[in-house]
């Protein structure tokens, strides 16, 4: 019986692999650009942090979290516990007020595989600490909608305000009252969540629940006069900075810590699985870690939903790995001497390769056409008598020759003049 990769994980073939490497590239410049710093963290974590973070009334911990339970460890479901724990433990309010963080890696949620969505998968996750102004969330927003643009993905933003914990018990209050008279035609998710997070329920996707919070009190009625500044200078913003975006008064997050500001990008190419990313702020999380009372906010790209945009675009053809330099070799004198020569272009930088299954000039050829190569050094013991090898641009097909004449250091500085011509 052959083996196969666990259900809801997924290999990254090479091929793939290179869209996946362009794509962070592009994150990797764009969050330069706005000061973010790279933070790495394991990937297993102790379970009371997830539970004290996300809430233990949520769906990721009550039911998709992978737990070791005899040892108290969990894979992370998501980045943002992760980090604040890192932040905590190693100090690192002490050494600047405000810090701009980001990590790319896999998280790990036992959920239904389906389109986009894989029990490991893989997120763009980015936080900003230690900032409570407006501006910041508007900032990140334009951020990332900056990516997605790079990427030619397009997307809408939709934007929400879940308040603060002044004024959010008392929104909670009027939505359960108005959910519990419709207590029967609730679908069982949402009956079971109504006493512990009953504002899950408005993003619910079954139909008739769908139908009922259309006429549920909204939350940006219910917003005290700070939580209502703040998001009006956070459309403010967004709108000197000519982001565009439209208000969701129906968004919420499934994580307990959100407050104040939440938002989407939203598209229409994913069927049921709209959301490419979604993030919003966190300002009581820190403390409630037993960590500094700082605020919060960050979001996350789900890198395989940027993968299925990608592909579905029909005029970005995939990216292709390319090579400077294929070395023919023909005959075991000439094999030794392209071996060489192709780790010397090596180490100045260049990408070289070569064959050393000894097959014929053809078969070589046909490698260098698969490896992308710009141009091949076709070397034989003819060549290497006569001290010139034959080189060949693989787009034009021309030829020139190539002077073997000078010790091996000196044609790979001759070979890498040529190739950055």
């Amino acid at each position: 019986m052959k083996i196969k990769a666990v259900n809801g994980f997924k290999d990254i073939l090479p091929d793939d692999a290179l869209r996946w490497q362009m794509i962070e590239k592009t994150a990797r410049d764009i969050f330069a650009r706005f000061g973010m710093r790279e933070i790495r963290t394991p990937v297993l974590e102790k379970t009371e942090l997830f539970a004290r973070s996300i809430g233990e009334a949520t769906d990721i911990v009550e039911k998709e979290m992978y737990t070791f339970v005899d040892k108290g460890i969990t894979m992370r479901p998501e980045a943002t516990a992760s980090i604040l724990r890192a932040f905590i433990e190693h100090g690192l309010h002490v050494k600047q007020p405000v810090h701009r963080l980001y990590t790319i890696g896999p998280m790990f949620r036992h959920e239904r595989p389906q389109k986009g969505r894989l029990r490991q998968f893989h997120q763009m996750d980015v936080e900003v600490i230690g900032a409570t102004e407006p501006q910041v969330d508007a900032e990140l927003m334009a951020m990332g909608q900056m990516l997605l643009d790079a990427l030619g993905i397009k997307v809408s933003l939709e934007i929400n305000s879940l308040g603060c914990p002044a004024c959010r018990p008392a929104f909670r209050d009027k939505l359960i009252g108005y959910l519990d008279q419709h207590r029967e035609s609730l679908c069982s998710d949402c009956r079971r969540r109504l006493e512990t997070n009953p504002l899950r329920a408005l993003d619910c996707k079954n139909r008739t629940c769908k139908a009922l919070v259309q006429d549920a009190p909204s939350i940006l009625d219910s917003l005290c006069s700070d939580c209502n500044d703040h998001f009006s200078a956070v459309k403010e913003t967004l709108d000197l900075l000519g982001v565009s975006y439209r208000d969701n008064r129906f968004m919420v997050r499934g994580l307990d810590y959100y407050t104040r500001t939440t938002f989407e990008f939203i598209t229409d190419a994913l069927g049921a699985q709209a959301a490419v990313g979604a993030g919003g702020r966190y300002d009581g999380l820190l403390k409630q870690l037993n960590g500094p009372d700082l605020p919060g906010i960050g979001f996350a790209l789900g890198m395989e939903r940027l993968i299925l945009l990608m592909e579905q675009q029909e005029d970005r053809t995939p990216p292709q790995q390319t090579t400077d330099l294929f070395v023919a070799a023909l005959g075991e004198k000439a094999a030794v001497h392209a071996s060489m020569l192709v780790h010397a272009l090596r180490r100045l930088g260049l990408a070289a390769a070569m064959d050393y299954s000894g097959r014929s000039l053809k078969a070589q050829m046909k490698q260098a056409g698969r490896v992308n190569s710009r141009f091949t050094l076709i070397i034989g013991d003819n060549e290497l008598a006569e001290e010139e090898g034959i080189l060949r641009d693989m787009n034009s097909q021309e030829q020139s020759r190539f002077s073997l004449s000078p010790a091996v250091d000196e044609q790979a500085q001759q070979m890498a003049a040529i190739l950055s011509a």
